[in-house]
């Protein structure tokens, strides 16, 4: 009731203000100096929060919408998902020194082996017309002395729910870099006492980049599949900034022979 009221109220403020400087653009042409002078300083006043207010809203309303899981499927998609990374805003942005085994929300995790961590882990907002998540991910990596750097996805059980050996798991995302990098992607599966990997490299060679992992050449035991996830294998990663402006996955049945 009283949300109700308060709308009412600001509609009927905004009715009289409107209707006020509708009269005074109506009259102010046969106004006296002082009145004009006033007029207008109040005027240039209003102006300036109303530029302000306008510049905010265009620009906001211009990014992905927060929450978005839009983004195009394959024909067949039985299961699609874009990560909360980005999707939606974080608690926490991000961390500097990043040490192992640190999380960014709830499902992504890097893993290193470095003596001293020169790694920073944030989250952005998409700002770019062809953005399509609302957020991205940036890894800067500095000096680097490990031998291996990944970030871990974990997969949503309903990724795995119904798995067979004739679905096809694919992977979309778009990735700038500072300089040349080979990243790999290894799709993990485990399926009772064992763990089914598949390997893909990522063909850097445009901004968007996709793989796709095919069950059929696995060993995947289909009554005995757990949970699955997703690592991202950053070769000779030292002094770049590596930007994931989106990553999402999707799972679609082969098509028969």
């Amino acid at each position: 009731m009283a949300e109700r009221f308060a709308g009412i109220l600001d509609r009927l403020l905004h009715q009289a203000a409107l209707r006020r400087w509708q009269l005074a653009a109506r009259w102010i042409r046969s106004s006296d100096p002082a009145t004009q002078r006033r007029l207008r300083y109040r005027a240039r006043q209003l102006r300036g929060f109303l530029n302000e207010v306008i510049f905010t809203a265009d620009e906001n309303l211009a990014l992905p919408v927060v929450g978005s899981n839009a983004f195009p499927r394959p024909f067949g998609t039985d299961w699609a998902w874009r990560p909360e990374v980005w999707r939606a805003a974080l608690p926490s942005k991000g961390m500097s020194s990043v040490q192992t085994r640190s999380m960014l929300g709830r499902e992504v995790t890097l893993f290193h082996d470095c003596a001293r961590s020169e790694l920073t882990l944030r989250q952005l907002r998409n700002h770019r017309e062809t953005d399509l998540a609302p957020y991205g991910l940036r890894l800067d990596v500095f000096n680097f002395d490990g031998s291996f750097l990944s970030l871990v996805i974990d997969l949503p059980p309903e990724a795995v729910r119904g798995l067979r050996k004739d679905h096809l798991l694919r992977m979309d995302t778009i990735i700038d870099t500072e300089k040349g990098i080979e990243i790999f992607a290894r799709l993990n599966v485990r399926h009772g006492p064992n763990t089914e990997q598949i390997v893909r490299e990522l063909p850097m060679n445009g901004d968007k980049i996709m793989v796709e992992f095919d069950l059929a050449y696995s060993n995947l035991n289909e009554k005995r599949v757990e949970k699955a996830w997703i690592d991202l294998i950053f070769e000779g990663p030292e002094m770049n900034q590596i930007t994931l402006r989106d990553l999402t996955f999707s799972r679609s049945l082969r098509a028969s022979m």
